[in-house]
C-alpha cells in the first residue's frame, strides 16, 4: 500500500514537471464516468482522487492527508467503477463516500 502512496506521490510531482499540453486544461468531473476515469492517465487519476479525497471531508476536519484511508478509498472507487463504468464519477463517490 506504501507503494502505491508513494507511486501517487510521484505522479504528482512528476506532473508538476510536464509540459503544460500533456495534462488536461480542465478536467469536468460533473461528466466524467467511471470508464473515463478509470481510462485517465496516472496524473489525472491521482489529481482526482486528491480532489476528491478533499471534497469529502467534513468542513472542520484537520487538514491532514490519512495515507491508509486516501488508499483504501481508492481502492472501494476503483472496484466500483470498475463493476460499474457507465455511472457518473461523481455519482459513484457519492455513493461510496458521502456521509
Amino acid at each position: 500500500m506504501r507503494k502505491l502512496v508513494l507511486s501517487f506521490a510521484l505522479a504528482g510531482a512528476a506532473a508538476a514537471g510536464l509540459p503544460h499540453a500533456a495534462l488536461a486544461d480542465k478536467i469536468d468531473l460533473s461528466t466524467t464516468t467511471c470508464a473515463q476515469f478509470l481510462e485517465s492517465d496516472k496524473t489525472e487519476i491521482m489529481l482526482t482522487l486528491a480532489w476528491l479525497d478533499a471534497y469529502y471531508k467534513d468542513v472542520d476536519a484537520p487538514p491532514v492527508i490519512d495515507t491508509d484511508k486516501f488508499v483504501e478509498n481508492a481502492g472501494k472507487l476503483g472496484e466500483y467503477c470498475a463493476a460499474n463504468p457507465t455511472i457518473g464519477l461523481i455519482t459513484a463517490a457519492d455513493e461510496m463516500f458521502d456521509n
